[in-house]
């Protein structure tokens, strides 16, 4: 972990390196022949998920389950799932499955359409997608792709601020979509800095950084930002500040950015922001750690709603070196997983209801289980997981696959399986149970927002 420990010993002191000094072979702390069981039951059901998709949705965006049908994004589909599902269906060593979406993908797949996409969506799936594919597969033809991918978006970022809009025509390169928020802004430092490296063209990465400096440099006094901005005039448009979806990964990217490509200015801008959230966003309720809303001049109260895309935090934590913390919320998640089976999508922790309790089939909590547990070793983590992965065979499994739950307090279905299932929750579910055997080096990868792990180079190209 030599990467982490030199960030956490200058940053944060000695906290972490007395956590790495305690780090167990988590072989002794679990029952091989139960991992082993664990990891094929999630592996053989990544492949009946991928055959549904391959049977009901090949060459669309995404599988809706029940129907036995498919959904598209936009007008023409992206294949976003193959896309997304590679580097899971290649870390289970499920080769023939994965080939035959690296021929797709070269022979294929082409993005010069007359459609407009989400900058931020395709960012971290399709451009994410195409640069991991690339990294496991060595294939040159996939790094053409994904170039020729990135260049499609860069007309997005041509804005007075840098911050990209929230559209871009493909072809065309025209965008529109002047109001962004933070998440949407600021989360593509690994995907621009990974094609930077290996196309060897600083362009991709230094239009990253320069929109995640923009959020950055229009924080306020306390060192809080808000959470929708607009694009042109660099106006918060909502100056509520949160961890929360629509914020979450540009603070992921900070630290991410940094232990990937050693840029010590995204260091000092993770410092200053973290610092900020612990002293003015931090909260206690009922004795569990959360993280509430609050005005980003006054550093008042604004709600106690949560999401549950913020259970990536602990993981993020873990990077930091701040185990204390992490810890601490990885049990209030992991209390509100057990309060109703699955996570809802929004819950207010002072009230104890959800306005939406939507469960799409999220991998956050799992992901922050699976750092907590690798980092640590200690067994309480993996048994998080593996109720984790109980919990959504009983009430998400279908016919074919996996389905979103409407409702976590009826169980009630939907019809759509989101590709980050794909990407993200099978990864992590299978991560965990074979982490003991060590063949996924984790202290040599930086995972992104959408699970594509990128390799940390001993001696890293300049992207900047």
């Amino acid at each position: 972990m030599k990467h982490i420990t030199k960030f956490v010993l200058f940053v944060f002191l000695l906290q972490a390196c007395n956590y790495n000094a305690q780090i167990k072979d988590n072989s002794s702390a679990i029952e091989i022949d139960h991992a082993d069981s664990l990891a094929a039951d999630v592996k053989s059901e990544m492949l009946r998920s991928w055959n549904a998709y391959n049977q009901f949705a090949w060459g669309h965006d995404a599988l809706k389950p029940i129907s036995k049908s498919h959904q598209d994004w936009y007008e023409r589909s992206l294949s976003i799932s193959p896309i997304d599902a590679y580097s899971t269906l290649k870390l289970m060593k499920l080769e023939n499955e994965a080939y035959e979406i690296e021929n797709f993908v070269t022979d294929s797949l082409d993005f010069n359409i007359n459609q407009f996409v989400k900058v931020f969506e395709v960012n971290i799936r399709i451009l994410g997608g195409l640069l991991s594919m690339y990294e496991l597969s060595g294939n040159k033809k996939i790094l053409e792709k994904a170039e020729d991918f990135g260049k499609r978006l860069m007309p997005a970022f041509e804005t007075k601020t840098g911050i990209p809009t929230y559209w871009v025509n493909l072809e065309t390169g025209e965008r529109k979509g002047d109001t962004v928020n933070v998440a949407e802004a600021g989360t593509y430092l690994l995907e621009m800095g990974i094609l930077s490296r290996h196309t060897k063209d600083p362009v991709y990465y230094e239009a990253a950084k320069k929109a995640s400096s923009a959020i950055f440099e229009r924080r306020s006094e306390l060192g809080l930002i808000g959470d929708v901005i607009d694009v042109e005039s660099g106006e918060w448009v909502s100056e509520v500040s949160h961890i929360c979806a629509g914020v979450d990964s540009y603070y992921e990217y900070l630290i991410k950015g940094y232990l990937l490509f050693g840029d010590k200015e995204l260091k000092k801008v993770w410092e200053e922001s973290i610092l900020a959230i612990q002293k003015h966003l931090k909260d206690k309720h009922e004795n569990r750690l959360w993280y509430k809303r609050a005005d980003m001049y006054t550093g008042e109260w604004v709600s106690s709603r949560i999401t549950l895309y913020d259970a990536f935090f602990p993981a993020t934590l873990v990077l930091a070196g701040d185990f204390a913390h992490a810890s601490q919320l990885q049990d209030s998640w992991n209390w509100l997983w057990n309060k109703y089976g699955l996570e809802p999508m929004v819950y207010d922790y002072a009230t104890g209801e959800s306005s939406y309790p939507a469960y799409d089939l999220n991998p956050e909590i799992i992901e922050s289980a699976y750092y907590l547990y690798h980092t640590t070793g200690e067994k309480r983590y993996f048994e998080m997981v593996e109720n984790y992965w109980r919990s959504i065979k009983k009430y998400c499994k279908t016919e074919v696959a996996y389905t979103s739950v409407k409702d976590v307090r009826t169980m009630e279905q939907k019809d759509y399986m989101p590709t980050f299932f794909f990407a993200e929750t099978m990864k992590y579910l299978y991560l965990t149970f074979t982490d003991y055997k060590e063949e996924f080096k984790f202290d040599e990868h930086i995972f992104s927002t959408e699970a594509h792990p990128f390799k940390i180079s001993d001696s890293p190209e300049a992207v900047h």
